[in-house]
């Protein structure tokens, strides 16, 4: 298979500005998808969605432009949820979903995902199909055939009533003072409205965008602002989305951070309890040694994926189970949604703990984590880190100091131009000193 030119693990993605996050990329970015995916004999349409970044009004204009010349209807979802565009571009029978953001990254940077007709992330064929079209020029369809745009002004009360629909109807969070943090992103507006109309007392964080503050100190990447606000207000726990929501991470009453790894584990705890598992979990190559420990204590088979939840989907799909997840908060439940929603996994969570009566300490106490330690080492341009024979060199000593105890990862960013050192074993200390000591070998290697 030829080799991708604009397509990362999780879309298209960069600096606004730079090739090739820019109006005119963006405009045959459309049409090219928009060859793609229409059908012959059919009319074609294709929903937009975006975060709260200033830069996606111009990003949804020229993509919308280009998608209308290729002869494809739009239908304009406004900001919404990452998930909310997989949702509804299953419900509305769309040819496609587009969401316009850059996740968890500063307001500086935006980026392109896309959704096949059932909700799930393209596969490699057909992102190699639109890169083709990328290297073609432009060509009008006839006028009569140009595409329309229309806003769907119902889009947010839509996805607000699919979040519900995901847990029974006596599953009720009455008496609970949940603390949200959006992010400043695309959650601000849906999820107070899930949490409160489920009936629990809301206070928000990162509720108030601006174009320019999405994921600025708030969010699942800065967890200080809620651990303060869920302590001050004497709140029961905190949940944090990112800044397009397929994210989620929760703090405990206490304000101490309960990551993904153990939401992982508090969800697949309790439907194996339940008989509703249905098979295994799938994690990563990220996913704490501890999970897999704690699963396997239980009975449950764990796998490991590539990091990036399309991988996750993958082997979800292949072996027919229906949870997995990343210690970012990016947790696929199959039978409840097609991609990972940070709302929907929360409301899972907290599901779990309606139906055990335990506290979120509680229900995480099932399961101890191994120290673990990441250094993100940014490189100048990105390469592949176990191509280098002293940076090999220096990962096997790396696991013969930590034994049969431990673990090393390195890998290289789908996203960002970084390569990630990981080093998980029993003593933080030494996990601490390996990492460094291996982050200094591939900064020093980077050419």
């Amino acid at each position: 298979m030829s080799e991708k030119k604009y397509f990362g693990t999780d879309g298209i993605r960069g600096r606004v500005g730079e090739h090739p996050i820019t109006p005119d990329f963006m405009l045959h970015l459309g049409w090219a998808a928009g060859q793609s995916f229409k059908r012959d004999g059919q009319r074609n349409s294709v929903l937009i969605g975006k975060d709260t970044r200033l830069s996606g009004y111009m990003f949804e204009s020229a993509l919308e432009a280009g998608l209308a010349a290729a002869g494809v209807d739009v239908k304009l979802l406004g900001p919404m949820p990452t998930p909310a565009i997989a949702y509804l571009t299953r419900t509305f029978r769309a040819s496609a979903g587009i969401v316009i953001s850059a996740s968890h990254n500063p307001h500086h940077d935006n980026g392109i995902k896309f959704f096949s007709p059932e909700g799930t992330k393209l596969d490699d064929a057909l992102e190699l199909e639109i890169e083709r079209w990328l290297g073609k020029s432009i060509e009008v369809c006839d006028s009569e055939e140009l595409g329309k745009a229309s806003r769907v002004d119902d889009a947010p009360g839509r996805y607000v009533e699919f979040c519900k629909s995901t847990v029974p109807n006596s599953f009720s969070l009455d008496g609970m003072h949940i603390v949200l943090d959006c992010a400043h992103g695309a959650t601000y507006h849906v999820a107070p409205k899930v949490f409160r109309e489920l009936g629990a007392e809301i206070s928000l964080v990162g509720a108030d965008p601006d174009g320019l503050n999405i994921n600025l100190n708030v969010g699942s990447t800065h967890l200080d602002a809620l651990k303060k606000a869920v302590v001050e207000k004497g709140a029961d726990m905190g949940i944090a989305f990112d800044g397009d929501g397929d994210r989620v991470l929760m703090v405990d009453r206490d304000g101490s951070e309960v990551d993904g790894d153990e939401l992982l584990f508090i969800i697949a705890s309790e439907r194996h309890a339940a008989g509703t598992l249905n098979g295994g979990v799938v994690g990563t190559l990220m996913t704490n040694l501890g999970v897999e420990l704690a699963l396997q204590d239980q009975g449950i088979e764990f796998e490991r994926a590539k990091v990036g939840d399309r991988y996750v989907m993958e082997r979800l799909v292949h072996r027919d189970w229906l949870v997995g997840g990343e210690g970012s908060g990016h947790m696929v439940i199959r039978d409840c949604t097609s991609t990972g929603d940070g709302i929907v996994s929360a409301l899972q969570v907290l599901l779990a703990l309606f139906r055990a009566g335990k506290t979120l300490s509680d229900v995480r106490s099932g399961m101890s984590k191994l120290p673990q330690k990441m250094i993100n080492v940014r490189v100048a341009a990105r390469f592949d880190p176990l191509q280098r024979e002293d940076i090999l060199s220096a990962v096997r000593k790396a696991e013969e100091k930590l034994g049969s105890g431990g673990r090393i990862l390195l890998r290289a960013s789908g996203t960002e131009p970084l390569i990630r050192v990981m080093a998980e074993g029993q003593s933080e200390s030494e996990i601490i000193q390996v990492a460094e000591e291996l982050a200094i070998v591939v900064e020093n290697s980077r050419g």
